[in-house]
């Protein structure tokens, strides 16, 4: 059953069989070959348009944090040599669109695969800094951009995924552009402040926050404050998600396809937006 703060959100025009049917179709599009979701569009319950996939391509070629090694997909059988095809994919936890658990930054926290499942399904809420970080990769999400994001879309939802959009995704094809080093070799990408790390773990009811770019602080930050203020919370984080100019800054809801292996520090996701 969902969480209180997602029937909140979304019961009041769906019912939960409709929902179900909902999550039903997303996935069953998402397992479709891309000609055939060309051909035909998922058939979804009241209250939802569309179904917008935040998630990146998992490739060798997505850029990774520095000291991880590249997603490597090696085929090891194939059709016409073996009948059935299969890869052998070779990756650390934290690539691609993933998330982050507790347990990736505090000791005897929860891991991946007990994370809630009442809280993978929630209230999607979008704060827009991509201007503001054309001109200064810096940026960090402030308490104040939240009070902003406030005043004109109301408190955010209880059980929200609070997620960063930078415009970090349209750089993911060059990662020289996307690490965005200094001559120092230094990161410079947007994240969230200390400060607002904190607000939505003590003021508000969030499941976590999400990003764009490779990490919940920003590139250049020298302590993984954000991470330790929501992780350390008990929350969770996603990570290099993509798309998120394509959703409203509020009135969707989030599904994040956590990972489920045993101890998980975190791990790649399917992340789907209904809108």
């Amino acid at each position: 059953m969902c969480a209180p703060s997602v029937v909140e959100t979304v019961r009041r025009d769906l019912s939960r069989r409709e929902f179900v049917g909902a999550v039903a179709a997303c996935a069953a599009a998402a397992s479709m070959p891309a000609a055939a979701q060309q051909q035909s569009s998922v058939r979804l319950a009241k209250g939802f348009r569309d179904v917008v996939d935040l998630t990146h391509p998992f490739s060798a070629s997505l850029p990774v944090y520095p000291g991880y090694k590249p997603i490597q997909i090696r085929p090891r059988s194939t059709i016409s040599q073996n009948g059935y095809a299969n890869n052998e994919l070779t990756f650390d936890e934290h690539t691609g669109t993933h998330v982050d658990a507790p347990s990736h930054f505090v000791a005897g926290a929860t891991s991946g695969d007990r994370l809630p499942v009442n809280r993978l399904i929630a209230p999607l809420v979008v704060v827009a800094i991509a201007e503001r970080a054309a001109k200064d990769a810096d940026t960090l999400v402030s308490v104040d951009d939240l009070l902003q994001w406030e005043k004109r879309h109301g408190r955010i939802p209880a059980g929200a995924l609070v997620a960063m959009h930078a415009g970090w995704d349209a750089r993911v094809a060059d990662t020289a552009r996307f690490l965005n080093r200094d001559t120092k070799g230094a990161l410079h990408a947007p994240g969230f402040s200390e400060q607002a790390a904190r607000f939505l773990v003590t003021e508000r009811d969030i499941s976590g926050v999400g990003v764009d770019t490779l990490s919940l602080d920003a590139g250049a930050a020298q302590k993984f404050v954000a991470h330790l203020a929501i992780l350390g919370a008990g929350k969770y984080g996603v990570e290099l998600m993509a798309n998120l100019g394509r959703v409203p800054p509020s009135g969707a809801t989030v599904i994040v396809g956590a990972p489920k292996h045993e101890g998980a520090t975190g791990g790649p996701a399917r992340v789907l937006a209904l809108v």
